[in-house]
């Protein structure tokens, strides 16, 4: 086996299979994937979540993950956003010819872990092989697919006048790790990706509040795209305050430094809640406890005013709006 991959590994030969069964079906093992057909045979009943993503990351490794984790925890957490337990994954891979294979090794490692922390099996997939300079390295392609639980309604249109917005941690801290380690920026306290799944942590309020509404993860575009979707699909309005709003200091710095706004910044391992307030609480509390929602907090709430619209209250007790970005403030961040 060469120590890169080659344009060979992606022809369906000897070397295609090679590359499955050395790097690929030890660290995925299950009973699905291991009978090798071209379609998974699943069994499920109830109500299905279903959802696709696509990984261009750039650079393919970074503190606190890395393009295998990144693809795992991205689907897992659209699956979540629904109230679904996800299950199963596809996993597609576009490989640049050159790719060390020590870098594939790593990067189906994190595949691997991350899956397992998730509870989830990767059980079809497919890999191709494209010249030199045509991938940047590697593009991966995630399906996901999840059951939704009968007593569970949670959609984007569902928030209500009066409801909690709750963010499950600080924002920013995936675009600033990302863009620092793109552009070699050192930081004298050190900022990682928050690349995280977070099923287990949906599940952690679910079973303690019937009250949620609205879940959605805040990545391309941040806090306030996210907010503005909401808003607008639930036809109300949703006031924020600045002050309660978490951000590391790290992270705040960076952004008054190159003048970008946290609230835009993209995260891979948050969620945003909007609840009942009877519920939000033992939402913070429950939250809190888990590893991924240590820092959460009750941002705002929503509003029957300014409907379609997100306001954020300053520090300064000033309103502004909240607008919807014209593009990506860092682009290749997923």
């Amino acid at each position: 086996m060469n120590d890169k991959v080659l344009l060979a590994h992606g022809s369906g030969g000897r070397l295609s299979h090679d590359l499955i069964e050395k790097y690929f079906m030890p660290r995925l093992d299950n009973p699905i994937l291991n009978r090798l057909d071209d379609s998974a045979v699943l069994e499920m009943k109830g109500r299905i979540a279903f959802t696709t993503d696509s990984y261009i990351i750039k650079p393919v490794f970074f503190p606190g993950g890395d393009i295998g984790r990144l693809a795992v925890c991205g689907t897992i957490n659209d699956l979540s956003t629904s109230g679904a337990v996800p299950k199963y994954l596809s996993l597609g891979l576009i490989i640049e010819e050159g790719l060390p294979i020590a870098d594939l090794e790593d990067i189906m490692a994190s595949v691997s872990e991350t899956a397992k922390e998730a509870g989830v099996f990767v059980v079809t997939g497919d890999t191709k092989v494209v010249d030199h300079g045509s991938a940047d390295g590697i593009f991966i392609n995630t399906s996901g697919i999840g059951i939704i639980p009968e007593d569970i309604d949670i959609s984007g249109a569902n928030a209500k006048d009066g409801d909690k917005v709750i963010i499950s941690g600080t924002i920013g801290d995936h675009g600033i790790t990302v863009m620092a380690q793109r552009e070699g920026l050192k930081f004298t306290v050190p900022v990682e990706s928050d690349c995280a799944p977070l099923n287990g942590l949906v599940s952690d309020i679910l079973k303690v509040s019937a009250n949620i509404h609205c879940l959605r993860d805040p990545t391309r575009g941040g806090l306030a795209t996210t907010l503005i979707e909401l808003a607008s699909q639930s036809g109300v309005g949703i006031q924020i305050y600045e002050d309660k709003i978490p951000v590391r200091d790290a992270v705040r710095g960076m952004c008054e430094i190159l003048g970008f706004d946290p609230l835009y910044i993209a995260n891979e391992g948050k969620m945003v809640i909007i609840a009942g307030p009877e519920d939000a609480d033992i939402i913070i509390d429950i939250l809190r406890k888990n590893r991924y929602g240590g820092d959460a907090a009750v941002i705002g709430e929503v509003t029957s005013q300014q409907k379609g619209r997100v306001v954020l209250k300053t520090g300064l007790g000033s309103s502004r709006i909240v607008d919807m970005p014209a593009g990506d403030l860092l682009p290749r961040i997923c």
